[in-house]
């Protein structure tokens, strides 16, 4: 059987859709990309500043947003921010996208790589107290999925120290947990706008957070270069700014978050309730509402799923098909076959379902109906 697809060559429900949102929201768009080409100002204007504050303003009381080129710039500037560097350990996952660990290498620190909990596929924290040393200086969860860590749990385990809590957001947006959303429970949290987010620019983009003054200057201070409004850089930094048009985008968008993610929920429930026997859901975190970002569920036979799935017009991705210790680039760790078993074994089956705002009911149950046929 040939696949089903629609003109053009897409799939008939594919994974992603931005071409629908866009319908929905192209006068605002448009209106928010010539307000920035008519303005002149381009870079660190005004359409930045009302991002940053609005952003951070709808995650609650004195927050500090600083808008940066992408979610990989913001776990870079983050974590220059909070005093990583060169002969730090920085501890993290391996089964989340290799930003987090390569942001963690561009300050000059070492990851630590920490297996996950099968049901969750997020930051095992039983797993977590050996991998603390002296020279841990953060540890990055990752709110995988936009199933969010439970932060306070990992404070417990950290307990007094100084080790600094990173809150890796990118996939995130409009996650709870205990009721507080992500990205006000750690030290400071990165956000990313890649397109395909709950919240998506139409290029890359990205944003960190701190309630602490002292580390959003040093945030600010360290996407431009280092400088700090003088002729001279004060420390080493970059040029990841967040660009006028990006900002401007998102800030057209951001009202519809709330929407959106409440959307994403209601057809997660829909799939679970519909999913068939041998296709295993992951499960949200205790006292976490999940931000569904993705559907991602562990098939064992993964290979002739998406294959069912791809002859009925359904597209499929994974994230991710290998966990970052298993990579030739970070061969040095050192970590061979079977050091992280639960993430090794995940990233052979967990299988991205298409989830997205607009999507239909009807679309969801013949995803569940493929499922059911491969079995």
């Amino acid at each position: 059987m040939s696949p089903v697809r629609r003109p053009g060559g897409k799939p008939a429900i594919p994974v992603f859709d931005l071409s629908a949102q866009l319908s929905e929201l192209r006068a605002d768009v448009m209106a928010a990309i010539e307000r920035v080409l008519d303005s002149g100002q381009m870079i660190l204007g005004p359409e930045v500043e009302r991002f940053e504050r609005e952003f951070a303003a709808s995650l609650g009381e004195d927050l500090h947003g600083v808008g940066v080129a992408s979610g990989t710039a913001a776990l870079v500037v983050a974590l220059r921010a909070l005093g990583v560097g060169a002969g730090d350990e920085v501890v993290t996952v391996a089964n989340s996208a290799v930003a987090t660990v390569s942001a963690i290498r561009e300050v000059g620190a070492m990851p630590v790589l920490c297996d996950v909990s099968e049901d969750t596929a997020l930051l095992d924290l039983e797993k977590l107290p050996p991998l603390l040393s002296p020279r841990t200086r953060a540890v990055v969860p990752v709110h995988l999925y936009g199933n969010p860590v439970d932060i306070d749990a990992l404070r417990d385990v950290l307990g007094g120290s100084d080790v600094r809590v990173l809150e890796d957001c990118a996939q995130a947006h409009g996650a709870l947990v205990g009721g507080r959303p992500v990205g006000t429970l750690g030290d400071a949290a990165a956000f990313s706008f890649y397109p395909t987010k709950n919240l998506g620019a139409y290029g890359d983009a990205g944003l960190c957070l701190s309630r602490d003054a002292e580390v959003a200057a040093r945030m600010k201070s360290l996407r431009t270069y280092g400088f700090e409004g003088g002729p001279e850089a004060r420390r080493e930094g970059w040029n990841v700014r967040l660009d006028e048009l990006q900002a401007a985008i998102l800030s057209a968008k951001l009202p519809h978050l709330p929407r959106w993610v409440a959307r994403r929920r209601a057809l997660a429930d829909r799939y679970l309730t519909a999913l068939p026997a041998g296709v295993r859901p992951l499960r949200t975190t205790p006292r976490g509402t999940h931000a569904r970002h993705l559907f991602v569920v562990c098939v064992a036979e993964r290979a002739a799923a998406r294959a069912a799935l791809e002859a009925t017009g359904v597209a499929s991705a994974i994230h991710y098909p290998v966990p970052v210790h298993r990579m030739p680039a970070y061969a040095f760790l050192g970590m061979g076959e079977g050091s992280l078993p639960v993430s090794e074994r995940l990233a052979g089956e967990v299988l991205s379902l298409p989830l997205y705002p607009e999507l239909s009911e009807s679309a969801v149950e013949q995803v569940c109906a493929a499922l059911a046929a491969a079995a």
